[in-house]
């Protein structure tokens, strides 16, 4: 029996059974579906899209997977080399993983040791309030999403803030000398209700953090490849440690990276055995996800995605400018994301399986309507996702 996520399994829904995927269309044995959520953002090409499924069978009939303990493979290799030149600032130092929450884990892991390594006792980190950042154990913990992790009491040694420069001042002022990292879903915070925020806050960030010698880190596992108008928020300011996933295989397989800068890698780069990075996740590397990360990078920069993102939050934008109703708190619309806030959870309830009968898959959380779309999406497709998102208020 399969254990579903998120998900009381003694009272949930049926889930739809879904037989085939191409371009933003999922399909079920009765139904065409527009993803309207990417499966989670991150199938930003859409489904079975002829470049990235060639890149998979390429590789499969060389081999799909050896470990990086000891062994190394053109795929990951050009990969790292790749995100080296892609990415922003002295962004250089790839360290591969299964997944993000895991990519997460690599990320504090190496701002606590990074401060381990050189003597330092810090034993604090600076997080956001509404933080999601995955649900292995210390991801939760710099978490601060109650409807996520409920279970597991009281977060000790983690400071949360909300994305306010004043508030952020006051933790550095307090903790500067205890803190070892300040870890931010740069600019919107996904799981935590699609929150929007300034990159203003972030820059301050950066200065506090040069100023009291903390580690910034940007999680944009959810963020990244230009969810939120930008390539990376890292474009904008440029982070110690960045985290990629969902997004950076185009969806096809999961794979995620943590990546360091000069600073960080030479604080591990030593005579002394004990200041390595003692972790190796088993499909670290993995060639079939290298071989078809490659692709979807290839992908987003020649067929100028971010002018489709333009486009997207363009028509979003005209498409929801007006739109009121008093059971509407408030409407967010950044790069490829539109969030619509309810008063009362018990508002949405139903939607999903109302967008199902008009042919939009969607799947909003608590108080959060959205869509984050594939970014092939065409006009006419996008305009359905928001009008069926309209509709469910003039019933």
């Amino acid at each position: 029996m399969i254990w579903y996520p998120y998900e009381q399994m003694k009272t949930m829904r049926q889930p739809y059974k879904i037989v085939d995927a191409e371009g933003v269309y999922i399909y079920t044995e009765d139904r065409k579906l527009i993803d309207s959520v990417s499966s989670w953002w991150c199938m930003i090409h859409g489904y079975k899209h002829p470049v990235l499924t060639e890149a998979i069978k390429k590789q499969a009939d060389r081999f799909s997977h050896v470990m990086l303990g000891g062994l190394t493979h053109e795929p990951v290799t050009e990969l790292a080399e790749k995100l080296r030149d892609f990415l922003p600032g002295d962004l250089d130092y790839c360290f591969f993983s299964d997944s993000g929450s895991v990519a997460v884990e690599v990320a504090l892991k190496m701002a606590l040791q990074f401060n381990t390594n050189r003597g330092s006792g810090r034993d604090m980190v600076l997080s956001l309030q509404k933080a999601y950042h995955g649900d292995t154990f210390k991801a939760m913990e710099v978490g601060d999403d109650e409807d996520y992790h409920f279970a597991f009491g009281e977060k000790k040694g983690v400071v949360h803030i909300p994305t306010q420069t004043e508030a952020l001042e006051e933790a550095f002022r307090q903790y500067h000398d205890r803190f070892y990292c300040f870890i931010a879903e740069p600019l919107l915070q996904g799981a935590g209700g699609m929150r929007m925020y300034d990159a203003a806050f972030l820059k301050r960030a950066r200065e506090l953090c040069d100023q009291y010698d903390v580690l910034l880190i940007f999680d944009e596992v959810a963020t990244g490849f230009g969810r939120t108008g930008h390539r990376f928020a890292a474009d904008l300011v440029c982070p110690d440690i960045l985290v990629l996933g969902k997004a950076l295989t185009g969806g096809y397989i999961g794979h995620a990276v943590t990546v360091a800068n000069h600073k960080v890698f030479q604080g591990f780069y030593s005579d002394d055995s004990r200041h390595a990075l003692m972790h190796g996740p088993t499909f670290m590397g993995n060639a079939l996800a290298c071989s078809v990360a490659l692709k979807s990078i290839e992908l987003f920069e020649t067929e100028n995605y971010m002018e489709k993102i333009r486009k997207i939050e363009a028509v979003t934008r005209r498409e929801m400018d007006g739109f009121t109703d008093p059971r509407v708190k408030e409407v967010r619309i950044m790069g490829g994301c539109v969030c619509v806030e309810v008063y009362d959870p018990g508002t949405l309830k139903g939607f999903q399986q109302f967008a199902y009968e008009r042919g939009v898959f969607s799947r909003p959380f608590l108080k959060y309507m959205y869509a984050m779309v594939p970014y092939v999406i065409r006009e006419e497709e996008l305009v359905k996702v928001l009008d069926v998102m309209k509709e469910w208020f003039e019933r």
